[in-house]
């Protein structure tokens, strides 16, 4: 009989210890193994081990995911079935191992979080300085990169190469990749790819810029960019994100922001409203409409929330 049994006399108990003896696995290693195996056991219906057959596997496996398992958990016990078979094919009567071939259904990929439109909103127009206190350039030149992270859904990368204006190449400097147009009300960016598109700026980050370019001065670097570090110089991705980490857990930001979310929560919020997926799609820079779909999820994730909370028949008891 197959089963849980894991003493010695008992081909799972014997392959238990040979994993343990053998091969020199940990006990933690092992005992993993034997609560595989006995779960295989159980759903098996502890039925002779060379009885079980692929089919049988795959139907075990498609329960597993069906009880709410993840496609990593199942591929790991399918890995130690595999070993287990292959161990047993050497010590009994087994023409071949029924989980070879058999896959884990696959892992489902992590939506990207988003923040609510009143959180980010709330996040990126609220300033983190005491209170009757005029701001400083480095909290004017902070306001406006959050907001035009919301607003326009750019990329840190993106956001940093920003120069003030556009620069035409001269023979010794490289033409701008990246530059503002407030006239326009729009930034020029180059993606991946070096693709450039151009993207709308809101009123509310074309006035916290306008802000900014009231106090900014001139580059140490001798550079055009639109943001600035403490230093004087092009600000990195690096100092963006711990700035903004920083006022997020000044202003109490419900969780962990960094500039992808906001970006993530800009794709959102865009969608939710407009319901037009090509348009998120050229202002995101995707070059696949299927990146851009994810944002897609999110919104009927959004929708579903709305509902059990206030739908009077989403929950009964």
């Amino acid at each position: 009989m197959a089963g849980a049994d894991s003493t010695p006399d008992h081909p799972a108990g014997a392959w238990l210890v040979h994993l343990a003896t053998q091969r020199k696995l940990s006990a933690n290693t092992v005992a993993a193994y034997g609560r595989d195996i006995a779960e295989l056991a159980r759903l098996t219906g502890n039925r002779d081990w060379t009885q079980v057959g692929t089919d049988d596997i795959r139907r075990h496996a498609a329960r597993l995911h069906a009880a709410g398992q993840d496609g990593r958990t199942i591929a790991r016990k399918l890995s130690a079935w595999r070993g287990f078979f292959d161990w047993l094919a050497d010590h009994a009567a087994l023409a071949v191992n029924p989980v070879a071939g058999v896959r884990a259904p696959r892992r489902t990929k992590a939506l990207p979080k988003a923040l609510s439109v009143d959180d980010a909103v709330q996040l990126v127009a609220t300033p983190a300085r005491r209170a009757a206190a005029a701001p400083t350039p480095a909290e004017l030149c902070n306001t406006a990169m959050f907001e035009l992270l919301y607003s326009s859904g750019l990329r840190v990368s993106e956001l940093c190469g920003l120069d003030v204006h556009y620069r035409k190449a001269d023979g010794s400097t490289a033409a701008s990749t990246g530059w503002l147009e407030q006239d326009n009300g729009e930034v020029v960016v180059t993606g991946k790819g070096s693709k450039m598109r151009r993207v709308p700026v809101g009123k509310a980050a074309l006035a916290a810029i306008k802000g900014w370019l009231a106090v900014r001065p001139a580059a140490t670097d001798g550079s055009l960019a639109l943001f600035l570090s403490e230093r004087g110089n092009r600000v990195s991705p690096r100092v963006v994100q711990l700035r903004l980490k920083a006022h997020a857990l000044a202003t109490g930001a419900p969780m962990h922001v960094h500039p992808h979310m906001l970006r993530h929560s800009f794709a959102s919020h865009v969608l939710q409203s407009s319901g037009d997926l090509r348009a998120v799609q050229e202002m995101l820079g995707h070059a696949s409409i299927t990146s851009t779909q994810v944002y897609t999820a999110l919104d009927f994730q959004h929708l579903a929330q709305v509902y059990d909370r206030a739908h009077p028949r989403a929950k009964i008891d």
